[in-house]
């Protein structure tokens, strides 16, 4: 089954729950599948790993608005858009924990033979492709760049 079809099949069952955060997030994510199907030069096919970086963007989205929300002392929005984004988020494979991040972190600047905090570009590089889907972006910058300020 893939992971569309999986989609298709949680929607039917939050609608027959009447689970309306569930139905809700569900259909977003529905819509972004069909709009990167129709868009201009799409041939009408998403695979899964453009739905987990679509995926992936819309749980970003939902917390960066989530925190909007709370900063303008708006907790039953901020509570909802965080619903969203933990439905979306069930979808993604599990994150590194800090100690995994850093391991493999430690053994891609030793693939790359980076020497100092120069050699970032080139580790990001890597280390970005590598990781996607396991950690956040900030997460590796962040840990990268702590990394080599060490060596």
């Amino acid at each position: 089954m893939t992971l569309e079809e999986r989609i298709q099949e949680d929607l039917k069952a939050a609608m027959l729950a009447k689970d309306e955060v569930r139905k809700t997030a569900i259909r977003q994510i529905k819509k972004e599948i069909l709009e990167a199907k129709t868009a201009p030069g799409a041939d009408g096919k998403v695979s899964d790993e453009q739905i987990l970086r679509m995926m992936e963007k819309m749980v970003k989205s939902g917390k960066d608005v989530a925190a909007v929300y709370q900063q303008n002392n708006r907790p039953e929005l901020a509570e909802n858009e965080l619903a969203q984004a933990a439905v979306i988020e069930a979808y993604l494979p599990a994150k590194m924990s800090a100690e995994e991040l850093t391991a493999a972190l430690k053994a891609i600047i030793a693939q790359v033979g980076a020497a100092g905090p120069k050699d970032m570009g080139k580790v990001m590089g890597l280390a970005t492709k590598m990781l996607q889907g396991k950690a956040e972006g900030r997460a590796i910058s962040e840990t990268v760049k702590a990394l080599l300020a060490a060596l």
